[in-house]
C-alpha cells in the first residue's frame, strides 16, 4: 500500500505538543483558529485530578484484582461503559452496546513427562524441569515416544534468508528451539551483532516465544519446548514457573501445538549430552544461515490431562464520529487492557493483585484522552475507537479477538495507540520509543516531545523485545502502524541523577504482578499528565492529517500493511 494523502477541505496542520516542560506560554497549534484553539483548551483540560480517580478507582478493593470471568470483570467493564456513557461517547458495537464479547477457552493442565535417551527413560518433573501445557480443548491429550530435534532458533525469515528448517519435515516431533533471535556477529566487528541481521541486539518479532509456538503449529510439530536462559528470556526461570495456572485462548483460534512450554537450560543440557550432543555446539552452529535441524537421539512423550471451560470475556469499545464526511469510514485506535490477576497468592497478607500500573494507568489514559477529544468542536476529522482489551495477561487476546472483528477495518485504521503501565514518577526529559525505529509515528512523537522540551530515546533495553509483548502487537500482526511507549528514560526532572532506574527498579522489583502494585502515597501526576497531552497531539495529528503514518524499512510488518 502507497503513502495515502488527502486533500479534502482545510486541514488544521498542528505542529506542536502541550506545554508540560517546556515554557507554559508556549501554544500547541502554530495556526490561529476556532478549531486550534479547541483543541488547545481539550488538552489544557487533561488533568491529574481526573486521571488518578478513574486510576484509585479501578484499582480498588472492590474490583477484586479485575480478572477475566470473575466479579472482578463484570465491575470492571461496567464501570468503564459507564465512563464512556457519561463523557457522551457513542457505544463501539452494533445494537447500541459498549461490550464486545470475546469468546473464550480455559485449560488448567496437568502434566506427567519423560524422555527416552542415552538408553534411559528420564522423568520431565514440571516445574524443576519443564514448564508444560496445552491450550487443545480437549480433556486428555497425549504425545506418545515423539523424536526430539534441535531445531536451533525455530526461524524462518525469508526476507534475511534465513530457514532454519531447511525443507526438514517435523510433522509429530518433539521440537527444542532456543529463545530470541540468532545473535549473529557483525563481520565488521565480531564483539557486535549485526545490525543488519535480526536488529542487532534488538528483539525482532522472531524471537518471541509466540512466534515459536505458532511456527511449530504451521510446520505440524507433536510439542515445542523453548530452552530458558535468563538473559535472552530476560525473566528468570521461577517467571516460567509462574505460567502453571488456567490459561486462556480465543474459541475458534487456529490449532495450538499439542504440547508447548518451556525446559530448563541444565535439563535441556542433559537432554543433548544424553543423545550424545554437545549443547555448546550445536547452539553455536545455530547462530548461522548453514545451520540444520539436528535429531538428538531421543524420544519424548507427555501424558496431560485438562480441565476445560468454557467462558465469556468482554472488550469495552466506544467511538467519536469524525467530522469530516469524505474520511469518517477511517479512524485511528487508543487502547489499553483493563484485566488483572484476580485473587491468587497473599504476599504480604495481601491476595488482592489490584493493578494499580499495570494497567489501570492505561485505562485512565485512554478516559482522559477520550474526554478531551469529546470536549472538541468540531470533532476531529478521522473517527475515533477507544478500546479496553481483555486478556492482554493471558496473551493479548482481547486484541486479538478485536483485530479480527475491527469497529473499523483494519485497512482503514491508521494507527493504534496503546498505553501498557503509565509514569507515576515525575517529569522527564525522555521518554522511551518501544520498537525505536519501527513507524513514522514516531516522528510524530519526537516532534510533540520536543515541543514539551522533551526528547525520544530507543529502548535502552532491546533484547527483551518489549514492542512484542502488549496489545499493539496485534495490531501491528494486522498491518495497523503502532506507538508505544514504557516507562521514560531515567532522565527525571529531579535533583537525584539515580532517582528513575530507583523508582522504576523498585516496581519491577517489589510491585510487578503483585498484590503491592497500587496507588502509592508518593505518586507524583504530572509526568502522565504530559505523556496523556503527548498521545493527545500526536492522535490529533494522525486524526486531522493528510498522509497515513507507515512502517519504516526493514520492520516485519511492512509487508502486510502494503498488501492490504
Amino acid at each position: 500500500m502507497k503513502a495515502r494523502t488527502y486533500g479534502f477541505g482545510a486541514l488544521i496542520l498542528l505542529a506542536s505538543a502541550g506545554c508540560s516542560v517546556a515554557p507554559a506560554t508556549q501554544r500547541m497549534a502554530d495556526i490561529a483558529s476556532p478549531a486550534a484553539e479547541a483543541a488547545e483548551a481539550a488538552a489544557a483540560g487533561i488533568s491529574g485530578e481526573m486521571l488518578l480517580r478513574d486510576i484509585r478507582e479501578l484499582a480498588s478493593d472492590r474490583f477484586l484484582g479485575r480478572a477475566v470471568a470473575t466479579a472482578g470483570e463484570d465491575s470492571t467493564i461496567n464501570y468503564i461503559a459507564r465512563r464512556f456513557r457519561e463523557m457522551g461517547l457513542e457505544p463501539g458495537m452494533p445494537g447500541g452496546s459498549y461490550l464486545q464479547r470475546v469468546p473464550l477457552v480455559a485449560t488448567t493442565s496437568r502434566v506427567e513427562a519423560r524422555v527416552q535417551a542415552g538408553g534411559r527413560s528420564i522423568p520431565w518433573r514440571q516445574l524443576d524441569d519443564i514448564v508444560t501445557w496445552s491450550l487443545r480443548p480437549d480433556s486428555l491429550v497425549r504425545v506418545d515416544d515423539a523424536e526430539v530435534v534441535f531445531v536451533g532458533y525455530g526461524v524462518v525469515a525469508p526476507e534475511l534468508g534465513w530457514d532454519d528448517f531447511k525443507g526438514v519435515d517435523v510433522r509429530g516431533k518433539t521440537l527444542v528451539m532456543l529463545v530470541g533471535d540468532p545473535p549473529v556477529p557483525d563481520p565488521r566487528d565480531t564483539t557486535r551483532l549485526d545490525p543488519q541481521v535480526f536488529r542487532g541486539p534488538a528483539m525482532t518479532y522472531y524471537g518471541r516465544w509466540t512466534y515459536k509456538y505458532d511456527i511449530a503449529a504451521e510446520r505440524g510439530a507433536a510439542a515445542v519446548l523453548l530452552v530458558h536462559q535468563t538473559g535472552p528470556a530476560g525473566y528468570p526461570w521461577s517467571v516460567v514457573q509462574g505460567n502453571v495456572r488456567e490459561r486462556f485462548e480465543v474459541e475458534g483460534a487456529r490449532p495450538h501445538v499439542p504440547v508447548e512450554g518451556w525446559i530448563q537450560l541444565e535439563a535441556a543440557r542433559s537432554l543433548f549430552g544424553a543423545g550424545g550432543h554437545d549443547f555448546a555446539a550445536l547452539e553455536r552452529a545455530a547462530r548461522t544461515r548453514e545451520f540444520r535441524p539436528v535429531a538428538l537421539g531421543a524420544r519424548a512423550s507427555f501424558h496431560v490431562r485438562n480441565t476445560v471451560r468454557r467462558v465469556a470475556s468482554h472488550n469495552v469499545v466506544a467511538r467519536i464520529p469524525g467530522s469530516d464526511p469524505q474520511v469518517r469510514g477511517q479512524g485511528v485506535l487508543f487502547t489499553s487492557h483493563w484485566d488483572s490477576f484476580g485473587i491468587g497468592r497473599a504476599i504480604g497478607g495481601d491476595s488482592i493483585y489490584n493493578g494499580a500500573l499495570d494497567d489501570a494507568t492505561g485505562v485512565a489514559w485512554m478516559l482522559s484522552l477520550a474526554n478531551a477529544y469529546k470536549s472538541m468542536n468540531p470533532a476531529p476529522r478521522r473517527s475515533l475507537v477507544f478500546v479496553a482489551f481483555t486478556a492482554e495477561e493471558a496473551g493479548l487476546l482481547g486484541a486479538r479477538y478485536y483485530a479480527s472483528h475491527p469497529v473499523i477495518p483494519l485497512d482503514s485504521t491508521l494507527a493504534d495507540i496503546n498505553m501498557d503501565a503509565m509514569n507515576p514518577w515525575g517529569r522527564t526529559r525522555s521518554l522511551v520509543s518501544l520498537g525505536y525505529g519501527q513507524t513514522t509515528l514516531e516522528n510524530l512523537l519526537a516532534r510533540y516531545a520536543a515541543r514539551q522540551g522533551r526528547t525520544v530515546v530507543p529502548d535502552p533495553e532491546p533484547e527483551k523485545g518489549y514492542f512484542y509483548r502488549a496489545d499493539h502487537l496485534e495490531l501491528a500482526r494486522g498491518g495497523v502502524p503502532a506507538l508505544s511507549f514504557l516507562f521514560p528514560g531515567t532522565d527525571y526532572v529531579h535533583p537525584d541523577p539515580g532517582y528513575g532506574e530507583r523508582v522504576r527498579g523498585a516496581y519491577i522489583r517489589d510491585d510487578y504482578h503483585k498484590p503491592s502494585d497500587e496507588v502509592k502515597a508518593d505518586w507524583d501526576m504530572a509526568g502522565i499528565v504530559d505523556d496523556t497531552q503527548l498521545t493527545f497531539w500526536v492522535g490529533l495529528d494522525v486524526a486531522n492529517g493528510r498522509e497515513w503514518p507507515t512502517w519504516m524499512p526493514g520492520s516485519e510488518f511492512r509487508a502486510v500493511r502494503e498488501s492490504r
